[in-house]
This record gives structure tokens, C-alpha cells and sequence, in this order.
């Protein structure tokens, strides 16, 4: 595992590109780019220079919800953070309290039969632990319809290290589509962020395609690292034959985000082929594992945790991921999902470099 444990707190992106500086677009972040333990630096604006023709980038399309509302549990003020929907109706949930800096913190003592009562009049009443592993988050069960709630009342999730509160504009990206179901992630898919339309024209007029996926992506711990829990999930038939063809032709298949990787590697066998597939996925990508179909990852650059880092440690190799954090270290790039972004890309001979080049 890598030995970088702790990042400069100046080297958090505490607003989103656009609001950094006039004429800016969400573009304007940096690009480290890795291939084994070769790093450059680009700009995030310049991707189709370092992309090829018949590079398939799969996408994630699940739109960002507004995720967190203001409640109360007996006279304590809390905040509740909506993290996914179940089958049976109810909603996995963070409890958490006003940090009195317009963010959270962890709360402590809930259990079960804990009520909360939400804006609107609903109210919402802890069933079960989500898991063994410990009682942040919880299965609840509300009086009201929640999707319309949060559309009302909610807002987007915010952490710590952000200025302010932003508009839930902010958090789609480009390639966010809305369900017919109301479904979405409670924190946004970050590593597509800084994709614009013109960006994604240009990649496509350069003969790069996009394989859109879905994974609706739940409430991470902002203080204690877990491993990902069960996530819904969605790769349409057109999607997988897209991906089965570029790999066929031996074309380079890159996922942007992690949550694109787990959706893509979950419908993928063991004899390497993706097939259309919905439902849940309980996937922990990881070395022993490995990747089946993702050659390159675009990835944010977050903290270290154990279930990121051993994905990325799954495409690249662990001296690879040492090595780019170092560099994202020592170039002052920024972190978090208003931050720079880092692309792997599969290690090339000389050779391959040069044509690369070329063609370029």
C-alpha cells in the first residue's frame, strides 16, 4: 500500500474550477498522466492529445441527487444524508450533526427506533444496521415519497474542505441523465466533472467513443474508510457490445471514475466478455482480483483508502500508484472532487510511443 497517508490541507480543492477565475470552464484542471511509473503533466483541456482514435472511455451516467436535508431528532438538529434506495422502499442513511462551519460531522448513538422528523412533515425511522461492519449507516424506512422530498428540500452532500454550498448544477456532469425512477448517486460521480461538451465533441470528431454505464454511487465516510457496499448498478447490451468490440480490436478501454470500473467489471465474466446486466453489485475490486476488461482508469485524486488505492493498485501496480502520488505531492495538484484528475493508461514499448506520437 502506499505510504502516503495524510494530504496538505492547501491542497484542497475548496470551489470548482469555473469559479476560480473569470473566462474558466469546468476544464480547467490539471492532468497527471501515468504510464507505469512514467508520469507527465497536461492539461485536462488537452485530453484528445493524449487519447487516440478507438479509445473507448466508459462513462457514468447516474445523475447526483440532492442528497442531505436539515431534520431534527428529538431536539437535536441533525442532517441526514440519503444514500441509496432499496428494493423493498427503504433508504440506506447517515445520520449526522451541524459542525457549526456549514458542513457535518459524525454523529454518535443512533440505533434502532431512532426517528427523525423532515422538512415537509415526513418522517423517517431507523429499521437495522446496513451492515456488521459497524452502525453509520442504517436502513430506514419513510412516512413520505423521499425522491420528492429531496427535490424540495435537499441539498447536495458537502464536505469539509469546500468554501461553500454550491447548487446541485455543480455536481451533474456532462453525462449525467436523469432516471425514470428518480434513482441517483448521493455523491457525484467526480472523476467526469471536468468534461465539457466541447471537450466531448472534440474527442469524438478525434475517433474516440463513449460507452455510457450507470452505478448510482452511495454515501462515503468522510472519517472512517470502509469498503464500498452494495450499489446498484446498469450496462445496457449497447454498451457491452461496444466495449467487446474495442477489445476485440485491440483498443484501449479506459473507465473515468472508479464507479464506472465496478459497474463495467460486474458484468463481466469470467471468460472476459461484458453482458448487459442491472441489479446490485457487491464487487471490491482488488490485486488478487484484477481487472478483466478496464485497461486505463481517469481517476480524482482523493485521500488515500484502502478500497480506492487497491483498485488502482488492480490496474496499474502498486509501484505505479507510489509513484503518482508522489507526483501529485510534489506539483502541488489538487484533490477532491473539485480537483485535478489523473489518468493511467497502460505502460507502452518505445515503439509504440513513437507511432503514438506520429499520429498525434
Amino acid at each position: 500500500m502506499t505510504t502516503v497517508v495524510r494530504v496538505p490541507e492547501e491542497l484542497s480543492a475548496r470551489v470548482p474550477a469555473e469559479q476560480r477565475g473569470p473566462g474558466l470552464d469546468r476544464d480547467a484542471v490539471r492532468l497527471l498522466v501515468s504510464r507505469g511509473t512514467a508520469v507527465s503533466h497536461h492539461a485536462f483541456a488537452g485530453l484528445s492529445s493524449v487519447l487516440r482514435a478507438g479509445d473507448l472511455l466508459v462513462v457514468n451516467t447516474s445523475p447526483t441527487l440532492a442528497a442531505a436535508v436539515t431534520g431534527r431528532s428529538g431536539h437535536a438538529r441533525v442532517v441526514v444524508h440519503f444514500s441509496t434506495r432499496g428494493d423493498d422502499g427503504r433508504w440506506v442513511v447517515e445520520l449526522r450533526e451541524p459542525d457549526g462551519n456549514g458542513t457535518t460531522r459524525a454523529r454518535a448513538g443512533a440505533r434502532a427506533g431512532t426517528g427523525v422528523r423532515l422538512p415537509g412533515g415526513g418522517r423517517l425511522v431507523l429499521e437495522e444496521p446496513l451492515s456488521e461492519r459497524g452502525e453509520r449507516l442504517w436502513w430506514a424506512r419513510a412516512s413520505v415519497d423521499v425522491c420528492g422530498m429531496l427535490r424540495e428540500h435537499g441539498r447536495p452532500i458537502r464536505y469539509s474542505y469546500t468554501a461553500r454550498d454550491q447548487p446541485l448544477s455543480v455536481y451533474q456532469t456532462v453525462f449525467a441523465l436523469a432516471s425514470a425512477d428518480g434513482a441517483g448517486s448521493a455523491e457525484m460521480p467526480s472523476a467526469a466533472r471536468p468534461f465539457t461538451a466541447r471537450l466531448v465533441a472534440e474527442l469524438v470528431s478525434r475517433g474516440v467513443q463513449f460507452a455510457p454505464v450507470v452505478l448510482h454511487t452511495g454515501v462515503s465516510s468522510a472519517e472512517v474508510h470502509e469498503p464500498p457496499y452494495a450499489e446498484r448498478f446498469a450496462v445496457p447490451e449497447a454498451s457491452a457490445r461496444l466495449i467487446n468490440n474495442a477489445k476485440a480490436g485491440d483498443r484501449r478501454v479506459i473507465a473515468v471514475g472508479t464507479t464506472a470500473v465496478r459497474a463495467v467489471e460486474s458484468a463481466t465474466g469470467d471468460d472476459g466478455a461484458v453482458r448487459a446486466a442491472e441489479g446490485w453489485t457487491e464487487l471490491v475490486v482488488t490485486p488478487e482480483r484484477g481487472v478483466r476488461v478496464v485497461d486505463g482508469l481517469l481517476t480524482g485524486l482523493h485521500e488515500p483508502e484502502a478500497s480506492h488505492l487497491l483498485m488502482l493498485e488492480a490496474i496499474a501496480g502498486r509501484a505505479a500508484v507510489d509513484r503518482s502520488y508522489e507526483e501529485a505531492l510534489r506539483g502541488l495538484y489538487l484533490w477532491h472532487e473539485f480537483g485535478d484528475v489523473h489518468l493511467i493508461l497502460p505502460e507502452e514499448s518505445p515503439h509504440a510511443e513513437h507511432c503514438d506520437s506520429n499520429h498525434r
